[in-house]
């Protein structure tokens, strides 16, 4: 199948999934800036080797990147301090690529292969257990990381929404459950005052 523009877009762009564009995650952006609904300037992490990519693919002018979305600053990768990790699971909550693993009240540990430096884990965290390390150069402009990025993203929203259309239908059977003996009742109700008029007539 032929790419569209919006997917050549998405692959120039770093696959962080940092919303630092104002978009949740890389491919809105990509299909924002197809669609001529948002400049090129908004990506933090692609900097302004990627700010010349996009304009080279859709023959637009070079501009500065948008300092309001960030600044531009090497890559990193995101460190817990397992000494100071309580298991909150507040970060794995918010890791776009399921990079953190853990459990509730365990320590955590961020798989560094996986991570793309998102940073979204760092104000999540209430204790500040949190650690940058600089991402290997090899890993910074390593497209197939990038992919598998991609992938890893997509595969964990697909689980939330799964998992919300769970909740959505446990809690609609709850209250089915609650509904049903109040049901009951009423009808229990309903054939104890019936009996009782037969047995008094006025």
């Amino acid at each position: 199948m032929t790419p569209t523009l919006a997917d050549r877009i998405d692959d120039l762009l770093p696959q962080t999934q940092c919303e630092q564009c104002g978009f949740h995650g890389c491919r809105p952006y990509a299909d924002a800036i197809a669609a001529g609904d948002a400049p090129i300037d908004r990506c933090p992490p692609g900097g302004a080797a990627g700010i010349a990519r996009l304009a080279a693919l859709l023959d637009r002018p070079i501009v500065p990147l948008d300092t309001t979305r960030g600044i531009e600053k090497p890559r990193t990768l995101a460190r817990v301090v397992e000494a100071d990790c309580i298991g909150c699971t507040k970060c794995i909550q918010v890791c776009p690529v399921d990079a953190i693993v853990g459990a509730s009240k365990q320590m955590h540990t961020v798989i560094a292969d996986l991570c793309t430096g998102c940073e979204l884990c760092v104000p999540a965290c209430p204790v500040d257990c949190i650690a940058l390390d600089p991402m290997p150069l090899a890993q910074v402009d390593d497209r197939r990381h990038a992919d598998a990025a991609r992938g890893r993203f997509q595969r964990c929203e697909a689980r939330l929404v799964r998992d919300a259309e769970r909740r959505e239908r446990q809690l609609a059977a709850s209250k089915v459950e609650v509904a049903a003996p109040a049901a009951r009742n009423a009808v229990l109700e309903a054939l104890a005052r019936a009996k009782a008029k037969k047995k008094d007539p006025p």
